[in-house]
């Protein structure tokens, strides 16, 4: 297993303390807010639920084994989480089109419907928070943000010694 270098004796250590700082109070403020929106849709939904449709909005109809590879997570916990998203009707089961004995999760039209609300609720809340930044500025962000979290996912990867963590 990988060890992280010592980071105690690296040139930029201000700047990574600094970085850390940002990066906790970021996690923070996006806790007390859930960066849920604005609007009636604000907070409505929460994290685990909007990434799993998000995925099966982006990515089409999969299994359970798959979901919770491409989320970086237990089969147990996509299958813990996704339970009441079927109850509410907001996933839907079917069976896999070349397997009929597995079965796929697939957003339903309902679902399909409270994403995008929760959506545009979302990117009222990113604009309002990026209300004064250049286009340029959010583009960097957005692009820095990725990074930082492929990062970040690719280390915890690494450093996971049974494979995805929940």
């Amino acid at each position: 297993m990988p060890t992280p270098p010592d980071m105690t004796t690296h040139p930029d250590t201000a700047l990574l303390d600094a970085l850390q700082h940002q990066v906790a109070v970021f996690a923070r403020r996006a806790e007390q807010s859930r960066l849920g929106g604005v609007g009636q849709a604000r907070n409505s939904m929460d994290r685990a639920a909007y990434l799993l449709l998000n995925r099966l909005d982006q990515e089409g109809p999969m299994g359970v084994k798959a979901l919770a590879c491409g989320m970086g997570i237990d089969s147990s916990t996509v299958t813990r989480q996704v339970a009441p998203l079927v109850d509410s009707g907001l996933v839907s089961r079917a069976t896999h089109p070349e397997d009929g004995r597995a079965v796929v999760l697939e957003l339903s039209e309902r679902g399909r419907t409270r994403l995008e609300e929760v959506r545009a609720s979302r990117r009222a809340l990113m604009a309002l928070v990026t209300e004064g930044w250049s286009e340029d500025d959010r583009d960097a962000f957005c692009t820095l943000l990725t990074r930082f979290n492929t990062s970040l996912a690719t280390l915890t990867a690494s450093l996971t010694p049974a494979g995805p963590a929940s």
